[in-house]
């Protein structure tokens, strides 16, 4: 990307976080917006056409595709950009999708805007940046790697505590009940507690789901 724009994709579904962006950024000699989305839906088609080197993304839309799903579906693109997270999450349940999903970068909304723009530099590079506080949880979790939720976990454990009971889970993930039960089985030996209740008031301490 050395002496060339890096052209950019704004997708959020609030207009005044995606105008806020925009202001950061065009201050920016190097970075120049494309195109703005206001679904994930509309970022994917958007992306695929060539001109995006660098995709802004929030997690949340309301309906339809996440995007973390949206990541995944850009990142599979052949010769696709580059996406990096802007979002107001920062729990092990938001960042190891969009992670895994192939994100470039992870950023919180309320990153310098220096950050920001270094971020967009370093993922059109080809490099990775990570908000401080998702950097220090990711390096715990390979610290620790036997006391770490894993992916399935934790999606366990956000629809429990989202009220949802164990044959309900079953359904929403595709699982036999018993298999629910395995899951939530490990997640309190590795929180240290014994109830439902106990397990989410802990994982949302630890930052793994939200509050």
């Amino acid at each position: 990307m050395t002496g060339q724009s890096i052209r950019l994709l704004l997708a959020d579904d609030h207009p005044v976080v995606r105008a806020g962006l925009r202001a950061v950024l065009e201050t920016e000699p190097d970075l120049v917006i494309v195109a703005e989305a206001a679904t994930a839906e509309a970022a994917v088609a958007r992306a695929s056409e060539g001109d995006v080197d660098v995709v802004l993304m929030d997690l949340q839309f309301g309906r339809g595709m996440t995007g973390a799903e949206a990541t995944a579906a850009i990142t599979a693109q052949p010769g696709g950009p580059r996406v990096v997270i802007v979002t107001t999450y920062d729990t092990d349940a938001d960042t190891l999708p969009a992670i895994e999903a192939g994100a470039s970068g992870y950023l919180l909304k309320d990153a310098a805007p220096e950050d920001l723009a270094a971020a967009v530099r370093t993922a059109a590079a080809g490099r990775t940046t990570l908000a401080p506080a998702v950097a220090d949880r990711l390096l715990h979790r390979l610290r620790s790697p036997a006391m770490a939720l894993t992916r399935r976990e934790i999606e366990v454990l956000t629809l429990v505590a989202d009220g949802l009971s164990n044959q309900a889970i079953a359904g929403r993930l595709h699982l036999t009940e018993g298999t629910v039960k395995s899951h939530l089985a490990r997640v309190y030996a590795k929180l240290g507690v014994d109830s439902r209740t106990a397990a989410v008031a802990t994982a949302a301490d630890q930052g793994i789901i939200r509050r």
